[in-house]
């Protein structure tokens, strides 16, 4: 059998930082040198200008498949997630059926390896169905082929506190993680979809407050310091759950036995509460909008690493379900696509991050978090060859009729963001050459 064809990277920016050649044979980078050093291969992508940027990876995306292949599929998500510079996607439970045992868990991963665009990690409930009550086949699905180790009832909250106990205990085993959609039931039940304030009384929407949010996130890092085990913060929202964070990593760092992760949207680093005021069920999502306040400070939280990682949260919905009057609508936007250029352009553009940063809250923590061994590695001789060729020059103006999603409920349309996706490769094959799906 014939070695793959190699591929030369010329003159690329390594993360923002340094101009190099890399080499890539066999699904690997086989060479790093100076810019110019390297000899020619089989194929050479011309990077100058451009940045390269270990492959993104995704802690939180919405794939639909099984049950609502009408939004969206394992392979259009992945071919969406290709797109947007990722490598790596981990596939939220909450599908129909609900991934909450080995063999549903099994069913997403090999579904990920066929469509062969990005690895997909399925994440596990935590509980059955979704339900809250039982826990989920937790263990079977850590040592299922899947080898899931995040789990999420995402789209619902765990709210009772014994069961979340009883789930950071049991994933401490196997050095899992659970991943908590904050939103406390009493404070803000099903129907609430406005941040409480100014505008969810002048529209008349239900309020959804952000100590709904907060007095989550305050419990569950406490249950993680009195288990030992490992929390994470689903799309971190306000500045309340901020101030929690850093209280509780400071904690964490100085006992050492427990630690607590966080993430947060990027449709949370740049929207704000006052778009949902022409009632366009495109900017209804779960948790919702909030005021200018609570965006400033998410964007400092992650330049400073309070919060670790950005996450999608890419949610697609077929029109008939997103297409209602704002209270009865679907929750969700697409994100997947977009992602770094909403990054690139609130984050890079103002001078708060470097790429450098960029490589860390999209790739390595994220990778880290999930235990994606091939995932957010340095960009060296040896590593895995998961890469993403960024170039930093362009704007682009997001129009949502040419996603490569199934679904249209993109809350970028006719926005112009910094910088797009040359060059995705996974194991060195590429999925992406100059910005189209090869």
């Amino acid at each position: 059998m014939s070695a793959d064809p190699t591929l030369l990277i010329r003159g690329a920016s390594l993360l923002g930082e340094r101009t190099a050649d890399v080499l890539v044979a066999d699904g690997r980078i086989a060479e790093v040198g100076d810019a110019g050093t390297l000899a020619a291969a089989d194929e050479t992508i011309e990077a100058d200008g451009l940045v390269l940027l270990p492959g993104l990876v995704d802690l939180h995306t919405h794939l639909r498949e099984p049950g609502r292949e009408d939004a969206e599929t394992v392979l259009t998500g992945s071919r969406a997630a290709a797109v947007g510079g990722y490598t790596a996607v981990l596939a939220m439970a909450n599908t129909s059926p609900v991934t909450d045992t080995a063999e549903a868990a099994e069913r997403v991963w090999d579904l990920g390896r066929q469509a062969g665009l990005v690895d997909v990690q399925p994440v596990g409930a935590v509980t059955k169905g979704l339900e809250g009550e039982e826990l989920a086949e937790l263990g079977l699905m850590a040592r299922s082929r899947a080898g899931v180790r995040v789990f999420s009832d995402d789209g619902r909250c765990v709210a009772d506190a014994r069961v979340m106990r009883r789930a950071l205990e049991y994933v401490k085993a196997f050095g899992g993680v659970v991943s908590q959609h904050a939103q406390e039931p009493t404070l803000a039940g099903p129907s609430a979809c406005c941040h409480e304030g100014e505008w969810s009384g002048r529209l008349g929407l239900p309020g959804w407050p952000g100590v709904a949010e907060e007095v989550i996130v305050a419990r569950d890092v406490m249950l993680a310091r009195h288990t030992g085990s490992r929390v994470h913060v689903a799309h971190a929202s306000t500045a309340g759950t901020v101030e929690v964070l850093r209280w509780a990593k400071a904690q964490a760092e100085r006992d050492g036995t427990w630690s607590v992760t966080a993430e947060v949207t990027p449709h949370h680093l740049l929207l704000t509460t006052e778009l949902v005021a022409g009632y366009d069920p495109t900017y209804k999502v779960n948790p919702p909008l909030r005021p200018d306040e609570d965006v400033e400070a998410l964007r400092e939280a992650l330049a400073d690493g309070t919060i670790d990682a950005v996450a999608t949260d890419h949610a697609p919905h077929a029109r008939h379900d997103k297409e209602h009057a704002f209270a009865d609508a679907a929750f969700g936007m697409l994100g997947l696509e977009t992602a770094l250029g909403v990054v690139a352009t609130v984050m890079v553009e103002t001078g708060r991050m470097s790429w450098a940063d960029v490589g860390r809250v999209m790739s390595t923590r994220p990778a880290a978090i999930a235990g994606l061994e091939g995932h957010g590695r340095p960009i060296a001789a040896g590593e895995p060859a998961n890469l993403t060729l960024v170039d930093p020059a362009a704007a682009v103006t997001v129009d949502r009729d040419a996603s490569v999603s199934l679904s249209r409920n993109n809350p970028w349309h006719g926005r112009s963001l910094s910088a797009s996706v040359h060059t995705t490769l996974l194991r060195g094959h590429a999925t992406v050459r100059e910005g189209r799906l090869a």
